[in-house]
Parts: C-alpha cells; sequence; structure tokens
C-alpha cells in the first residue's frame, strides 16, 4: 500500500538526481530500507517526508565512490527517423538541472503523470505553491529548450 501511494513520489526524486536508468533500482532499495527502519518513525503521518529524505540520501550514497560515467549516444538521428530517446535524456537533462524548488514537481507531473492535488499531498505543499512552481519550471524548461 505504502508502494502503491509513495512509489512514483520516491522514483521522481530520484530521477531528478541519478541517471534514469539507476532510479527504478533505487526506488527498491529506498523501499527495502523503508520497510527496515519503519520501526523508528515515530510519526506515521510524516511518512512522506521520511521516505523523501531516505530517497534523497540514497541519491547522494549512489555517487559515493563512484566514479563520473558519461554515456555514449548515438547522435545521428535525421528528420526521417529523429532519436527520441536522445530527446527525453536531453530534456531529462535540462530539468535536472532546473532549481530544487521546480525539479521534483516538474517530474511528479511530466514523468510520473501526477496531478497538482497529488504531488502538494505528496511534497507536503499547497496546492497554490504547486501550481506556482510548475508554472515557473514550465516556464524556464521553455526558455532553456529554445536556447539549444
Amino acid at each position: 500500500m505504502l508502494y502503491e501511494r509513495f512509489g512514483r513520489f520516491v522514483h521522481a526524486i530520484l530521477l531528478a538526481r541519478v541517471p534514469p536508468d539507476v532510479a527504478p533500482d533505487l526506488a527498491q532499495d529506498v523501499f527495502l530500507q523503508a520497510w527496515t527502519m519503519l520501526g523508528t518513525l515515530r510519526e506515521p503521518a510524516k511518512f512522506g517526508g521520511w521516505i523523501a529524505a531516505l530517497a534523497r540520501r540514497r541519491a547522494i550514497d549512489h555517487f559515493r565512490g563512484h566514479r563520473a560515467e558519461v554515456p555514449l549516444m548515438d547522435t545521428h538521428a535525421n528528420r526521417d527517423a529523429p532519436d527520441i530517446t536522445l530527446e527525453a535524456n536531453e530534456t531529462l537533462a535540462i530539468i535536472r538541472a532546473l532549481p530544487d524548488a521546480y525539479r521534483e514537481t516538474m517530474l511528479l507531473r511530466l514523468v510520473e503523470g501526477c496531478s497538482g492535488m497529488e504531488i502538494a499531498e505528496l511534497c507536503g505543499l499547497t496546492p497554490d505553491s504547486v501550481r506556482v512552481n510548475l508554472h515557473r519550471g514550465f516556464k524556464l524548461l521553455r526558455e532553456r529548450l529554445e536556447t539549444r
């Protein structure tokens, strides 16, 4: 039940910080850790913030002791056969470069398909804050996509 409710939230947090191919495995790690540490959670109502903190720490731990890898990309797409994966990865890189206030809400909306109310509930924000973050995040995203 907790995975169904918070799985997309954890995945978006990780996707904002780690390579896309690593995020699903790390999400599983976060829920395994949460399961083993559930007894340490003092206030069950604060589970969302608690698991978000676990996910953010897991993303940081992922990069400790690892050398940075540079993915090799095939950039030989043409008009007849555009490389959608390349475009998606470039867009994801731009979103990951957005300020923290917009990054997670943008990924929850665009990748995980969450509504504004769901994002507000998951992140502990007001619906108005989510609306502002999405508006400003989309504006920055458009600007950066136009200049590339």
